[in-house]
């Protein structure tokens, strides 16, 4: 027979299961109240912090950018106050608010309200409930929103919807200068010109803002809130007249079209300081609309396209030869149309009799084959490093990218014609830009001064950072400079640039036309004036390209496009006529002065 089971045993394995389940009971009470005790009695303050933390949210404060100026102190590039409507879809909802004409709380429905807002935005009013109605906490309702849209938007008083501010970048003057300012992305990345290349000094420092949220991750009012101001960036300001700016690229704009011309620039620096108040080119970018224009003229072409000068490149070649090698502006050259040295044929543009010529009178008639003869006063190397004293085959530095040094290999790389046509600026590339400081250097005496486009930076609080000018470089003697301004002079009087006279004014300058080099060898040509103006004292040097003009060479003029902008400064910055007489030596050694060319 089985045996019955143990009442008595079974209530005392009960009783002991129910004393255990109290004894693990009272130990994770004990636990929790020890650790009850350290976190809020040894280590109250950590955990404190490590919750507070939690509900913490740091947002970065971002800086105004600095302004770009002319020289003037006029806007050229700026950030202006934009918004971004931004919205709390867990909040936006049917509404209840003032209503100032009957002094009472309305209800407003949301559809009315989106209805509303879809006119203010000019957004679609399906597209608009989209961003508006979900349960995101930050969604883009419409970005870079005017001041005045902003305001109208908030009016309406959709709870959730909020207004968060942000810069835009303006460009008050369109193209003017606008290869020079350069332009910035649609999210603000710096992108072309001083925009990319000041970048460092426009941009400023970002600021901080931290503040407390709840749990649903709304902020909460009046709670902790600390502020890290962010700094704004400094303006720059430049060398740059947008008058004088606007004017060249309307000249070169024009002369470039009548000519059907590929692209044409002007450089127009002041002759005393290397600072360059206008780079225009005949397109130019507008930043607020870059991509319809051609990359090409994203930068100044001035800075950025090398060509051969043609004769604008005998300036080196006479100044040297009257420094150097002992040439004085009278002395007489036996000039033939064509002539023959160490193998090489050198020849005339056109046909012409044999003439005795003064050294002057080859550089106004700009006959290659007494510039050659010249030239032969001095050694290669020494001539070489003039050019390269000018800066000719060197990066110059302004403060843009894309800088084009051009090609100028020295002397024991030039085979035996390169020797002789670098002599009549043939065989090597440079930018209008490097004409423009070769002239430069001429003009102020025969002192170099670096080509210089940013004036000074100008803190938030105003105060000025000027750029120091640049001490000078003497290239050439003050007898050198002031013989080869009458030598400029003599082109502008009785050579081939007579349309860049300017009553009143004794002006100087040099005409060139160089072969353009293309797919397979040279198809076209590039034709150039530098000016400067007024010789009895130089202030102003105008350098004017046109690459790959239409039609017959000989139809080329674009002095008279430097005259129009030489014109234009000497009214502008209000130097009066002086009616002085020129000073050009004869083109002959004997009368008649006015002889068949």
């Amino acid at each position: 027979m089985a045996k019955a089971p143990d009442a008595g045993g079974t209530m005392d394995m009960g009783a002991r299961r129910l004393r255990l389940g109290i004894a693990v009971a009272l130990l994770l009470l004990v636990v929790l109240a020890l650790r009850l005790v350290f976190i809020q009695g040894v280590d109250a303050s950590g955990h404190a912090q490590d919750a507070m933390d939690e509900r913490l949210r740091s947002v970065t404060v971002a800086p105004e950018r600095g302004s770009i100026l002319d020289s003037q102190g006029r806007v050229m590039a700026a950030s202006v106050a934009r918004y971004d409507l931004v919205a709390d879809q867990r909040l936006v909802k049917d509404y209840r608010r003032w209503d100032s004409e009957t002094s009472t709380m309305v209800d407003v429905e949301l559809a009315d309200s989106l209805d509303r807002l879809s006119g203010i935005l000019g957004v679609d009013r399906a597209e608009l409930e989209a961003r508006m109605v979900g349960d995101r906490p930050y969604k883009v309702v419409s970005k870079g929103v005017t001041p005045d849209v902003k305001d109208r938007a908030l009016e309406l008083g959709i709870p959730g919807l909020l207004a968060e501010p942000v810069s835009e970048r303006s460009y008050p003057n369109g193209s003017v200068a606008g290869s020079i300012l350069g332009f910035v992305g649609g999210d603000g990345t710096p992108l072309e010109g001083l925009e990319l290349s000041q970048d460092e000094q426009l941009s400023g420092t970002p600021g901080t803002r931290t503040y407390e949220i709840a749990a649903d991750g709304v902020r909460i009012p009046n709670a902790e809130f600390s502020e890290t101001p962010a700094v704004d960036g400094q303006d720059v300001r430049l060398t740059i007249d947008q008058d004088v700016q606007w004017f060249a690229q309307e000249a070169i704009a024009a002369k470039t079209e009548s000519y059907d011309a590929l692209w044409g620039n002007i450089v127009v620096m002041d002759a005393k300081t290397g600072d360059i108040i206008a780079m225009a080119d005949s397109t130019t970018v507008d930043p607020s609309d870059p991509t319809a224009t051609d990359g090409l003229f994203w930068r100044p072409t001035a800075l950025t396209q090398s060509y051969e000068p043609g004769s604008t490149g005998k300036v080196p070649t006479f100044a040297t030869a009257f420094e150097e090698g002992g040439v004085e502006p009278t002395d007489a050259y036996t000039v033939p149309n064509k002539q023959e040295f160490d193998g090489q044929i050198i020849n005339d543009s056109m046909p012409h009799d044999t003439y005795e010529m003064t050294a002057a009178g080859i550089f106004t008639r700009s006959y290659n084959t007494g510039t050659v003869q010249v030239a032969q006063s001095v050694p290669d190397q020494t001539r070489y490093e003039y050019m390269k004293k000018l800066g000719i085959g060197e990066h110059l530095d302004i403060g843009l990218p894309g800088s084009n040094k051009g090609i100028l290999v020295p002397p024991e790389q030039w085979d035996g014609r390169q020797r002789l046509t670098t002599m009549f600026g043939q065989g090597y590339t440079q930018t209008t830009l490097h004409m423009a400081q070769v002239f430069q250097t001429i003009a102020n005496g025969g002192v170099q001064k670096k080509p210089q486009l940013i004036d000074a930076y100008i803190d938030p609080d105003g105060s000025e950072h000027v750029q120091p000018e640049h001490e000078g470089t003497r290239i050439y003697s003050e007898q050198t400079a002031e013989e080869m301004l009458r030598l400029m002079e003599g082109v502008v009087q009785e050579g081939t640039a007579t349309p860049a006279q300017i009553p009143g004014y004794r002006v100087g300058g040099k005409t060139g036309t160089g072969e353009a080099a293309g797919v397979g060898g040279y198809n076209g040509y590039t034709t150039s004036f530098t000016g400067v103006a007024p010789l009895d004292d130089p202030r102003f040097v105008v350098a004017v390209a046109v690459h790959r003009p239409q039609g017959n060479w000989k139809t080329w003029e674009v002095e008279d496009t430097a005259a129009d902008v030489l014109s234009y400064l000497l009214t502008q910055y209000n130097i009066p006529p002086t009616d002085a007489e020129p000073q050009n030596y004869d083109v002959f050694t004997d009368d008649p002065q006015k002889r068949p060319w």
